[in-house]
């Protein structure tokens, strides 16, 4: 009996160990990308493209070995919904094809890759990854600086990068990705006005001329921000607005200036959940609030109901 208890600790013991050593932290760095270039189960995903205004012929020029382009903008990562509001989470089914296609399945450590050269195109990357995570798939990681990070150290002499590299198209064999869709992780407009009576923060991740009423998305319906919310400008969220997320004891600070809890419901939002899912990541990953969902919707879904009122701060029109 003794030996069948040391067996039954020894095991639990080795599981604990093997997991801890699986489990995908939200970011990772050139160093980590290099020690792991080659292992089958781990997958990069360059996801470069117009936002960050490069395309996929930046990345045949030039990529990490054996990485794997997606157009975020055109491979069907976002959609419309059935209001007709844009830039939404794509049906699960048309997302398991689009996953499974690039080489991904459930197995997979997915790194995702953005440009990293300003937080506009980092929030390619954060979108990307919290797609995964409403599917379910949690061993899923962001490269912190993207390539603009893998590639700033160069050779004295050649002046290229020192980091591997590689040319070409990579085509990975098609696996298969099931999604186990996690609805707990969406906040619909019905849970932002119940959020308005309940107290739960909201937080508005625009820019502080859209937050203010100064300035809006083309295909916001009106100017404003939904009462209550607070602003916390997306570009606050990595060093000087670049590639690069800050310190955690910096993001604190900064959560402080803004009037935010680092813990408690939130529901983070913007125009289409693209600079929200870089609040999201900052809030839900690097601070550990599990309490934050993300507003898909967001302005582009609120403005558009007459029914629901707008804060306009400034009033130019």
């Amino acid at each position: 009996m003794k030996n069948l208890i040391r067996f039954i600790l020894a095991g639990s013991v080795a599981l604990a160990a093997s997991t801890s050593a699986f489990a995908a932290q939200p970011l990772v760095d050139a160093e980590w990308v290099k020690a792991n270039i080659g292992k089958p189960d781990v997958v990069f995903l360059d996801v470069r493209g117009k936002l960050a205004g490069k395309s996929k012929a930046d990345y045949l020029k030039a990529h990490i070995p054996g990485a794997v382009y997606t157009d975020y903008l055109k491979d069907g990562w976002r959609a419309k919904d059935a209001g007709g509001t844009a830039g939404q989470l794509a049906p699960t089914e048309k997302l398991e094809k689009l996953i499974g296609g690039l080489g991904i399945d459930n197995n997979t450590h997915v790194v995702v890759v953005p440009n990293g050269g300003k937080a506009l195109d980092v929030g390619t990357g954060t979108r990307v990854y919290w797609t995964f995570k409403v599917l379910g798939h949690d061993n899923v990681s962001l490269l912190n600086g993207g390539m603009t990070a893998y590639t700033k150290d160069v050779d004295e002499k050649t002046k290229k990068p020192v980091n591997p590299l590689e040319t070409g198209d990579v085509k990975p064999a098609a696996k298969t990705f099931k999604a186990n869709l996690r609805k707990d992780m969406l906040a619909t407009k019905a849970d932002v006005i119940a959020a308005q009576k309940d107290g739960t923060t909201l937080v508005d991740n625009r820019p502080n001329n859209q937050f203010i009423g100064v300035n809006k998305h083309k295909l916001a319906k009106r100017f404003g921000t939904i009462p209550g919310a607070v602003n916390l400008p997306e570009n606050w969220l990595t060093k000087n607005g670049g590639g690069t997320f800050r310190s955690t004891p910096a993001l604190e600070k900064l959560y402080g200036a803004a009037n935010i809890n680092k813990a408690g419901k939130q529901i983070i939002f913007c125009n289409t959940g693209h600079w929200a899912s870089l609040g999201w990541f900052v809030s839900h990953e690097l601070l550990g609030n599990k309490d934050v969902k993300m507003y898909d919707g967001s302005m582009l879904e609120w403005s558009a109901d007459k029914a629901l009122d707008m804060d306009q701060k400034v009033k130019l029109n």
